[in-house]
């Protein structure tokens, strides 16, 4: 991976409070991530088609569901920027509201998502 790509996908807020969210759950439906950033499906899964394409996350089907999580052969320069970057940015107002909605998500995955 290029570092130009990299900063690229770090540059959109939509994307980078994804890739916040994903390291600290470790796997995020899309549905959690919607009901996090208060955004539509679309638009998430617009942002996360970005994301795969540029090889830092990746996903697996389950049911009709969909997980992501961070791709597992990121460069080890890749990971320590998303860790760096996530240690500053999850004690930032904004990043605490999202994992706080998170949290509140009724019916959060687990046996069913978002039944």
């Amino acid at each position: 991976m290029l570092e130009t790509d990299l900063f690229k996908q770090l540059s959109d807020a939509t994307r980078l409070r994804c890739l916040m969210l994903l390291i600290a759950e470790g796997e995020l439906c899309v549905c959690e991530l919607t009901h996090a950033l208060g955004l539509s499906q679309p638009k998430i899964s617009r942002h996360l088609a970005h994301l795969r394409q540029a090889d830092l996350v990746q996903d697996r089907r389950v049911g009709q569901w969909i997980h992501y999580r961070l791709h597992d052969n990121l460069p080890g320069w890749v990971r320590a920027v998303l860790d760096a970057t996530a240690t500053e940015l999850n004690r930032r107002s904004e990043y605490v509201a999202d994992r706080q909605n998170l949290c509140s998500m009724p019916n959060r995955p687990g046996s069913a998502c978002c039944a």
